[in-house]
């Protein structure tokens, strides 16, 4: 007999660079929205991990993710995160802003460091070295929340980035995430910077794709940044992204496990993998660690029974 899982949320999190395009998107969101699903979350990659041969090619997680906005109407949309290299964060705070009013407020903004250096190559976007990375994201975090929160016009000064009288506008639909602008996501293994950022300016703190044992010793380092800021750790959503390949039979735990180029017994180990009930007590693993909510990663977009079986079977026990 399966128990419940108290207060835990399942998201669902795609990989677009890796074959999918604007359509299959839209058409997942829809399914994830109907099912009940939290939210639509899209990783934003211009470059396909492994083999990059091949159609449909990359899609910008921002232009998708407005016309989705414009396609669905309850479920929340963002990114799994945003590169900070990829974009100046001034333009980005516009963009944003714009994709939460035309979704009527249902934007969660996750913003990293960027960590790919291929797709920085492939498509002539600077890559500077780590430290820099970290401190352009830094920066990023406070201009952009700053500047929807802002009331008049709004300076900053750094190092990476200079502005200088902007109008603040637009402003976002909501004021929903601590620092009173669109909830935003930090997330990584990093064991200082990132806790420390998490705690000045994150709603969510999301450890992805990583063991129960580290994901409770880096919830724990966040807690710890948050106590050393003086924030109520409470006020921290708790998450972690883990690949998901539920089978109602050992076979189609297989067949999906083939369909994405993964061992089963390698996804039973890293990932949500199994039969339902499998899935629910793994889930239940994650929930004592701390995880109040899951972003299962759907490497088969097009596969929208499997979003089916787990709405069915698995979400009933959350």
């Amino acid at each position: 007999m399966v128990g419940k899982v108290s207060g835990m949320e399942l998201r669902i999190f795609t990989e677009p660079q890796q074959g999918a395009s604007y359509d299959d998107l839209v058409t997942i969101a829809q399914r994830a929205e109907k099912l009940g699903f939290g939210a639509f979350f899209r990783s934003d990659h211009y470059l396909k991990m492994g083999d990059v041969s091949g159609q449909p090619g990359p899609s910008d997680a921002w232009i998708t993710l407005a016309g989705i906005a414009r396609e669905t109407s309850t479920i929340r949309l963002g990114t799994l995160v945003t590169s900070a290299t990829f974009r100046h964060p001034g333009p980005l705070a516009i963009t944003v802003a714009n994709v939460d009013q035309m979704s009527g407020g249902r934007v969660d903004f996750g913003l990293g460091a960027g960590w790919f250096d291929a797709e920085h190559s492939a498509y002539g976007i600077p890559f500077p070295a780590v430290g820099e990375r970290f401190d352009r994201l830094e920066e990023q975090l406070e201009l952009i929340t700053g500047l929807w929160a802002a009331e008049g016009t709004y300076d900053f000064v750094g190092k990476h980035y200079e502005l200088s009288d902007s109008p603040a506008l637009p402003k976002p639909a909501q004021t929903g995430g601590h620092r009173g602008t669109i909830p935003v996501l930090v997330g990584g293994h990093g064991k200082r910077r990132t806790p420390e950022l998490a705690a000045r300016y994150a709603d969510e703190f999301n450890a992805p794709f990583a063991s129960l044992e580290a994901t409770a010793t880096q919830f724990g380092r966040v807690r710890a940044a948050m106590e050393a800021a003086g924030r109520d750790a409470a006020s921290m959503t708790f998450s972690t992204a883990l690949v998901a390949c539920v089978g109602a039979t050992e076979a189609e735990v297989e067949r999906r496990a083939a369909a994405i180029g993964r061992d089963k017994a390698e996804l039973r180990e890293n990932g949500l993998a199994g039969t339902p009930e499998e899935v629910v007590e793994k889930i239940k693993r994650f929930a004592e660690a701390g995880a109040s909510r899951i972003y299962l990663q759907i490497l088969d977009p097009r596969d929208l029974e499997h979003l089916d079986l787990v709405a069915a079977e698995v979400m009933p026990h959350l």
